[in-house]
């Protein structure tokens, strides 16, 4: 069996606008395609970024994310990014208003580590 990498990773949003913003104004992800889905009551938006390809699924009656800010639920935990230098990605998200948890250092690899989140509370983690 073949598998020669992650061709997408799906994620759901309730609000275009807010998520936008968030992904492509402020994460620099580039819009690919944009998809009104009136039969799912959704818009499916395809970002693309350093080959890395999301689809965004804006849902805005889907129920909110049961893990935020505590506790877990089967299902994705999280959005890991990998990151030539953690320090320098902090000061450019929060210079773009984007709050990060305390840098850290992961507790088997021992790289640098931090999460923040986008506005549905989906942990992203950037990873030396």
């Amino acid at each position: 069996m073949e598998f020669k990498g992650t061709h997408h990773i799906a994620i759901i949003g309730h609000n275009l606008k807010k998520t936008l913003d968030f992904y492509v104004t402020k994460l620099g992800f580039e819009i690919v395609a944009q998809h009104q889905r009136a039969a799912k009551n959704d818009v499916k938006v395809d970002l693309q970024k350093n080959g890395l390809m999301l689809e965004v699924f804006i849902k805005p009656d889907a129920p909110a994310r049961l893990t935020y800010p505590k506790g877990e639920a089967c299902g994705l935990r999280h959005l890991a990014f990998a990151v030539s230098n953690v320090d320098e990605t902090v000061a450019q998200l929060n210079k773009v208003g984007i709050q990060t948890e305390p840098v850290r250092k992961d507790d088997y690899t021992h790289d640098k580590m931090t999460f923040f989140f986008d506005p549905d509370g989906l942990p992203l983690e950037i990873h030396e």
